[in-house]
């Protein structure tokens, strides 16, 4: 294997969104994409819903009330600036990430045309160093108030990639904690795990070293930032929002853990910007010389994992 082949420029974009702003975050993202490229990265992973953000109004604003005008219009306002991929809405993105070789893990609302066109998913989009989209991964569980504006998604997206010696894989969140859909990865092959946060060291500090020590994968984690001045004067009923909002609402804690459970980068907070390491993938061998939870420590023979890969929806033609 030559060097080039070996080694892998990796980015973590620790920033935040222009908060529920598809084409304000759009632009942020493109400008770390080309900057991240300046630093010769050949990846880069942005936060869990990054684009156009995380929905903190809901904990803040009584989000379980039924038939609320404040949670409506909020939610109008939400999915107007989600993303609809058949629409072309990450070809920019795309373009630059083939004009610049480098891949890209982005953490995005998704509005999906083949379940209607309505309902919201937090999604992982992995496009290629082609600027081809490869995997769409809709988040299998939301998570507590999550579940108020966002659909479970499928695993139609349990995906991984090649990507120089390395192969690639992600999940959204808590879903990180499900041992199962980490196990889906494994078994392709995985390597190294991608693993994307709303935003705070409180989720990344432990499960980043533990997956990276159960699988002897590289494990990235990345958070995005948001503050009290993130939110925009003109999102709907923000001052309602403002309220209860603490001056810090996520704080990065974004990080890197070898195959061997230790840090390449310890979690990084209230910091914006790029984190840049670069990864060594013999690293990955010399660690599963002991240890393969889908390989040589492993019994097929007594326990095995069934996955449904197809993209569900509610409604299939059947066509003459």
């Amino acid at each position: 294997m030559s060097k080039e082949h070996q080694f892998l420029t990796v980015a973590l974009a620790q920033i935040s969104p222009v908060w529920l702003d598809k084409k304000g975050t759009i632009q942020k993202i493109e400008a770390s994409i080309i900057e991240a490229s300046t630093e010769k990265a050949e990846l880069i992973v942005f936060g869990e819903t990054l684009l156009p953000g995380y929905p903190f109004w809901v904990s803040l604003t009584d989000g379980a009330k039924f038939d609320s005008k404040i949670q409506k219009e909020i939610h109008s306002h939400y999915a107007q600036n989600a993303i609809v991929i058949e629409n072309g809405d990450l070809d920019s993105i795309c373009s630059l990430a083939k004009a610049h070789q480098i891949s890209v893990y982005l953490g995005i609302i998704e509005r999906p045309m083949d379940r209607g066109g309505h309902s919201l998913y937090a999604s992982l989009v992995y496009i290629n160093q082609e600027g081809q989209i490869k995997s769409v991964h809709r988040k299998l569980q939301p998570t507590y108030e999550e579940r108020l504006t966002w659909a479970p998604g499928d695993g139609n997206g349990l995906q991984v990639h090649p990507l120089k010696a390395f192969t690639v894989g992600g999940l959204n969140c808590w879903e990180n904690w499900m041992p199962l859909p980490r196990a889906a990865l494994y078994g392709q092959g995985e390597n190294l795990h991608v693993a994307v946060w709303p935003g705070s060291d409180y989720n990344t500090k432990d499960i980043t070293r533990f997956i990276a020590r159960e699988s002897r994968s590289y494990v990235i984690s990345v958070s995005s930032l948001m503050r009290k001045e993130d939110f925009p004067e003109n999102t709907p009923h923000v001052d309602e929002i403002l309220k209860k909002a603490p001056d810090i609402l996520g704080n990065g804690g974004s990080c890197i853990a070898g195959p061997d459970g230790e840090w390449v980068l310890e979690p990084v907070l209230n910091k914006e910007g790029l984190l840049i390491e670069t990864l060594d993938y013999h690293r990955v061998l010399q660690e599963r010389q002991n240890f393969d939870p889908v390989g040589h420590y492993a019994r097929p023979d007594v326990t095995q994992l069934h996955v449904d890969r197809k993209r569900q929806s509610t409604v299939r033609f059947d066509v003459e």
